[in-house]
């Protein structure tokens, strides 16, 4: 787990700087594939990021409910307006991939 841990931080700074050009490549043709990598790479890391950060966010109100059923009204509401907060950042990484992809 910390070579995975290690190797993730690595392969985004690989990908950061041509990704950064991309757009310069899309203007003088032949790089466009480079944005809609791009625009892959922002859906699909935000929607992991999403998946995990609610996956988390579910577990820890359904235990707290299990721990303390009294309480499952007020839990139950604050983890559906928290649930919101990294689902706003997956639409935002989705309209700023298709302003990407409208660079192509």
């Amino acid at each position: 787990m910390s070579k995975l841990k290690t190797l993730i931080p690595a392969l985004a700074l690989l990908l950061v700087p041509s990704l950064a050009f991309a757009e310069t490549a899309a203007a003088g043709g032949g790089g466009g594939g480079m944005v809609g990598l791009g625009a892959g790479l922002a859906i699909g890391l935000a929607a992991l990021g999403c998946g995990l950060g609610q996956g988390r966010l579910a577990d820890s109100a359904m235990s707290g409910m299990a721990r303390n059923p009294s309480a499952a009204g007020g839990i139950r509401t604050s983890m559906m307006l928290a649930l919101a907060f990294p689902e706003s950042l997956v639409l935002f990484c989705f309209v700023i991939a298709i302003m990407m992809l409208g660079k192509i």
